[in-house]
């Protein structure tokens, strides 16, 4: 199936490593030009250098925090500058740490609500205009599978997140009139360096080893097991596609049958 992703323009976020690299190769192996951030520029260098050696597409990369307003406009118009467009905006960042409620502070919240509510916010205000004006885009949110099912430990995800699916739905509706699709995808338990560092802290607190939080986790899943992120790309990669045009406002889950609700 020919995706229609060839020479299209797709900017992703957190994406040096785990699932926003995932996100990045897939959409460069269909053809996309790539504008790639992240907070560490050595882990960026070596992604993007990887990128371009499999694939051969354009990719330029920056290293800023997607928590600051400016370095995310700044990104942003880099990236039409460099390119004439942003057709694919995949908007993306690392999850607030495990903690119950009565642990949190009051930073927490807004360091939570900063990293990955706001930051979504911020990709919004500066991509889907340009996507408006050229009447053809794609606006992914990557989220968890929290905003179905909440996870016992993860308020901060479980709460903030769930912000971040009603953005996306409000948003379809605004700009579906411009041929701007706005999805939001929401993985499982799935290989990446953040769930191994949870599962470590979890089994610190209980007592067991974080092979046995792996195990735990992979059996509350139909498929029983964890999942590889090249499994939750082939989605987003879908979505951002041609072939996804009649497909906006949802929050599809990518966790191997794990959340137990009919929708």
């Amino acid at each position: 199936m020919d995706l229609g992703l060839k020479d299209r323009v797709a900017l992703v976020a957190a994406s040096s490593q785990g699932l926003g690299k995932a996100v990045a190769l897939g959409l460069a192996r269909e053809g996309a030009k790539l504008a790639l951030c992240a907070r560490s520029e050595a882990a960026l260098t070596a992604t993007a250098a990887e990128i371009r050696a499999e694939t051969g597409v354009q990719v330029i990369a920056r290293a800023f925090d997607v928590t600051v307003h400016a370095d995310v406009r700044a990104f942003v118009a880099e990236t039409q500058a460099a390119f004439g467009a942003v057709d694919i905006c995949v908007a993306n960042a690392g999850g607030p740490p495990s903690k119950s409620f009565a642990d949190t502070t009051i930073e927490d919240w807004e360091r939570a609500t900063d990293l990955n509510l706001m930051s979504t916010v911020y990709f919004a205000k500066e991509t889907l205009p340009l996507m408006q004006a050229r009447r053809w885009g794609r606006f992914i949110a990557i989220t968890s599978m929290t905003v179905k099912q909440p996870v016992e430990g993860l308020i901060l995800s479980n709460a903030v997140r769930s912000g971040v699916s009603g953005l996306v739905k409000t948003l379809s509706n605004e700009y579906g009139p411009y041929n701007v699709l706005v999805n939001n995808v929401c993985p499982g338990y799935t290989a990446t360096a953040r769930l191994l560092s949870l599962a470590a802290t979890l089994a610190q607190k209980e007592g067991v080893t974080p092979a046995g939080i792996e195990d735990r986790w992979a059996r509350q899943a139909p498929l029983r097991r964890i999942g590889q992120p090249e499994e939750f790309a082939n989605l987003v990669v879908f979505l951002a596609s041609e072939r996804a045009s009649y497909i906006t406002g949802v929050s599809i889950q990518v966790d191997g049958g794990m959340v137990k609700g009919l929708y």
